[in-house]
């Protein structure tokens, strides 16, 4: 397997500085965010890298010699919202991510599937839990009928470019488990749309990550590490806990595109991200590597540090040193 870093943790930082960070931590690859919820802060000039040699074997020679590649790019996001300021602005972010992927070399692009309005006309996205009536399956064969064109489209731009789309499976996205992945593939044919397996989200919708990497087999074309705790409050409210709180204009918050921003997590909490080992031991992540080499030996996986009680250092080291110790027992293993 190759071990690496998604960026947006040291988006504080400049690029050499988390290159560095990276390499510091024995992870050989960084997986640079091009847009979505978040900004491309270390590809600032992806306009220039599209259409100028120069300004592409610059940016390229920022990694000469560091030991650390490009291991994907990510432009997690809604591209399906009806607020074009949101659903437009992260559409295009894919395709422009699709097309960078080929400057760079690169033939992976991370995203999300995106949700749409439940509706014609309607103006926020609408994420059916449970269509236990004939009212929910309505509005998710409307969804259905905007996401497959568009995801029809985006396969075509992909396979046009040698890039492989790898969809996060992420609640609140049309696409969020194994069953929906494979409606969204079978109903629009695609051939370079797949999986970005990112065991956090699954945990804690109490899915087993090996069980379903070894379900979607070769639907697999990228993998995270990031893990969850699931609480004693779980047992209470459930991990479907709604209890978060809205945050005021005069507080720090994340803007989502448009005029939608991230909500304080709730507290008490259900569960919480923490980084590699605190929510799953290593025996697991090992058995976790074992099932992704099975898929593909020369899978990047790289970690998504989001453990709120740990600094930016502190956790990707925590998270590195677990990753680096359970390959090397699935190494010794094989």
């Amino acid at each position: 397997m190759r071990l690496g870093l998604y960026d947006a943790i040291f988006h504080d930082r400049p690029l050499a500085e988390a290159i560095h960070e990276v390499a510091r931590n024995g992870l050989t690859g960084i997986e640079l965010n091009t847009g979505g919820f978040l900004p491309a802060v270390h590809v600032p000039d992806i306009d220039a890298i599209l259409t100028d040699d120069a300004a592409r074997d610059a940016y390229l020679a920022q990694f000469d010699g560091t030991g650390v590649v490009i291991a994907g790019l990510n432009c997690n996001g809604n591209p399906l919202h009806p607020d074009p300021a949101i659903g437009a602005a992260h559409a295009e972010d894919v395709r422009r991510s699709i097309r960078l992927a080929a400057r760079l070399g690169q033939d992976r692009v991370v995203t999300m599937s995106g949700l749409p309005a439940g509706e014609p006309g309607g103006t926020r996205p609408n994420w059916v839990v449970n269509a236990w009536n004939s009212a929910a399956l309505d509005v998710l064969e409307h969804q259905w009928s905007v996401a497959v064109p568009f995801w029809q489209e985006i396969d075509a731009l992909a396979r046009e470019h040698g890039v492989k789309v790898a969809l996060e499976l992420h609640p609140q996205n049309l696409v969020f488990n194994p069953a929906s992945i494979r409606e969204l593939v079978g109903r629009g044919g695609l051939t370079n749309v797949g999986v970005e397996l990112d065991a956090s989200h699954l945990f804690w919708q109490q899915m087993d990550p090996v069980a379903v990497v070894r379900d979607l087999g070769p639907l697999v074309f990228h993998a995270a590490a990031k893990d969850v705790r699931i609480n004693p409050y779980a047992a209470v409210n459930g991990v479907l806990d709604n209890s978060f709180r809205r945050l005021s204009p005069d507080e720090h918050r994340t803007n989502l595109g448009g005029d939608e921003w991230a909500n304080e997590w709730p507290k008490p909490s259900a569960w919480d991200f923490v980084a590699l080992g605190k929510g799953h031991d290593e025996a697991y992540w090992s058995t976790f590597l074992e099932a992704l080499s099975e898929v593909d030996p020369d899978l990047w996986v790289n970690i998504e540090h989001e453990d709120t009680s740990l600094g930016r250092e502190e956790g990707v080291a925590l998270a590195a040193s677990v990753l680096r110790r359970s390959a090397d027992a699935l190494a010794r293993r094989s």
